[in-house]
């Protein structure tokens, strides 16, 4: 029989940027709160204090600050008719363990939608007709608009201190920002930091030809700075180890940084690590949930934590997985399209052209893990679909992220790949390159989805969840298109020698090489029930007392990097809690 702790207003599951913003905006109104967090506890001081955290062998190649494959994993498929083998060691996606979950070692690119991808199906129905809409596509819009989460982006955005120039100020278009970004009621919090020399060599290589270069907005501090909650942000120093690491600077965006002390020092809120929640537990009529079981590991036993509100706020794949064993929605079958829980699954899709430059040094050693200038010329508001064949859009950017000498090694195509000759490579070229990424949608689809596995279980005896998932025309179709536009540079830019990696029609997903950590969809906002998990206010359609934040809300992925949307959905939430449901606990409309 599983230990029971005292009853608590709130159980938060997961301690990352959702549960960090769901524990300080209702602690606020005074409610007793217990955040319970599977890994390890992680503060600045001294989990990523200098110079232990800028360990590339441990953190950077080793995942310490990662999820592990023993923990938690998925079973990974193409299509319904493959058998779906676990992903045992880390590559394509990287999640977290531990306080501040994938806030920690995130690389700050924080963005918000362009307008129409709130709105995708009918923009797409208003201006070309869903015709051009593949028969498999399960793209939909969004039960919110644009205009109703801009005031909680702009919350966001001061909050984890983000640099950047707005190009859309209230309608008003400004040369230096992204004229084709969403209106901003408000300039960024800090600004733009400057560019290195590869970023803005590819900035004066855009305005060449005809393109509309700006500074990527950064969840970086380009100055001292101090949020609303009262935490102080220094400026960034450009040391090179954002992805995959803890900011020891107190300068890249984290729950840590932004959020966490704050919120500690509410006598209402506390939080317990090395707790992994199992599973929801609901009422005798299923209707709403009476709080969470999770095992404790220092004691080795299973604990029940009953709460009046349950918010799941662990990362997307985690959050999924416990409401398919948790019974939350229907599961969702790709086989029929019915069903719900595990829907729209999508991911990101990536690539990228390296140029070399024999007498040119870029440094690469400077830089952080939102340095660089970027066009969206080719975004998702700029692409005539019905013209080029498929339905998407992306940013293209250049900018030095790292210089890590372990696994950041671009060497020129046809360059020995071990050896003396391989030696000799990267003695001639380390230091002499630019890479021009793209950065680009994946729409939903039918087969796209997550599922309990019907073989493999985890360390509880729990069904692993089964992912599958494979890249589509229409993203090759785009990607294709891309890497011709990247072409445009290379011809302009001259380079001694070059290296493609791009995904080439045909190709299919590969788990082994890192492409992103932004899995979405698969508890999706929806306008009914029938269609998706959660309301537009991340309530669980059904029970009214259980909460989604996070990427899962996605109904399709967008061009960007997720966490800007992730951050506003879950203000937004938060705000309907406080000032609707507490007051009358009830389905949202």
């Amino acid at each position: 029989m599983a230990r029971q702790e005292a009853k608590k207003d709130v159980v938060i599951v997961g301690l990352g940027w959702t549960g960090s913003i769901m524990g300080i905006e209702l602690a606020q109104e005074g409610l007793e709160i217990v955040a319970l967090e599977r890994g390890r506890d992680q503060h600045t001081v001294p989990e990523f204090k200098y110079p232990n955290q800028i360990d590339e062998l441990k953190y950077g190649v080793r995942f310490k600050n990662m999820q592990h494959p023993a923990q938690q994993t998925v079973t990974v498929r193409r299509n319904l008719d493959e058998t779906a083998l676990p992903y045992r060691n880390m590559g394509s996606f990287l999640p977290a363990n531990g306080v501040g979950g994938a806030g920690t070692h995130w690389n700050g690119h924080t963005w918000r939608p362009q307008e129409v991808e709130f709105h995708l199906r009918s923009y797409i129905r208003d201006r070309w007709g869903e015709q051009i809409i593949p028969e498999d596509m399960t793209i939909a819009d969004y039960p919110v608009s644009y205009a109703e989460l801009e005031p909680f982006f702009t919350q966001f955005d001061k909050v984890a201190g983000i640099s950047g120039y707005a190009g859309n100020l209230n309608g008003q278009i400004r040369e230096g920002g992204n004229p084709f970004e969403a209106p901003r009621s408000e300039d960024y919090p800090m600004p733009p930091h400057p560019a290195t020399y590869d970023s803005a060599k590819f900035g004066e290589a855009a305005r060449a030809l005809g393109y509309h270069p700006f500074t990527m907005p950064a969840g970086i501090a380009s100055t001292a700075y101090t949020n609303p909650y009262g935490m102080q942000m220094g400026p960034c120093n450009f040391c090179g180890f954002c992805e995959r690491y803890g900011c020891y600077q107190y300068s890249k965006a984290s729950p840590q940084t932004a959020i966490l002390d704050a919120l500690k020092r509410y006598p209402n809120f506390s939080y317990r690590t090395h707790a992994e929640v199992l599973r929801v537990e609901k009422s005798a009529d299923g209707k709403t949930a009476t709080g969470v079981t999770y095992f404790d590991e220092a004691t080795q036993e299973e604990v029940f934590q009953p709460a009046d509100i349950v918010i799941m706020s662990s990362y997307q794949l985690n959050n999924v997985h416990l409401m398919l064993v948790s019974g939350i929605g229907q599961p969702y079958d790709p086989a029929t399209g019915e069903g719900v829980t595990g829907k729209n699954y999508a991911y990101q899709i990536t690539g990228g052209t390296t140029l070399f430059f024999k007498d040119e040094i870029f440094n690469p050693f400077v830089g952080h893990g939102a340095n660089a200038t970027v066009i969206d010329d080719f975004g998702m508001n700029q692409n005539d679909f019905g013209a080029l064949g498929f339905i998407g859009g992306s940013y293209l950017f250049s900018g030095t992220f790292n210089g890590q000498p372990i696994r950041s090694m671009p060497l020129p195509t046809g360059t020995a790949a071990w050896g003396a000759a391989w030696k000799e490579g990267i003695g001639e070229w380390y230091g002499h390159s630019m890479t021009i990424a793209t950065h680009g949608s994946v729409m939903s689809y039918r087969t796209h989805s997550l599922d309990l596995d019907p073989t493999y279980t985890d360390r509880h005896g729990r069904p692993l969840m089964r992912m599958t998932y494979d890249w589509n025309d229409n993203e090759l179709n785009m990607e294709a298109y891309l890497t011709g536009q990247i072409e445009k540079f290379v011809d302009f830019l001259k380079p001694d020698a070059v290296a493609r990696g791009h995904k080439l029609p045909g190709a299919h997903y590969d788990v082994r090489p890192y492409q992103s950590t932004h899995n979405t969809g698969g508890h999706i906002m929806s306008e009914t029930p029938d269609t998706g998990v959660v309301n537009k206010f991340s309530q669980v359609w059904g029970m009214h007392n259980v909460f989604a934040c996070g990427a899962g809300n996605f109904v399709q992925n967008t061009q960007y990097n997720p966490t800007g949307l992730v951050g506003a959905l879950a203000y937004h939430t938060a705000h309907a809690i406080r000032t609707q449901y507490l007051s009358n606990p009830r389905p949202l409309v």
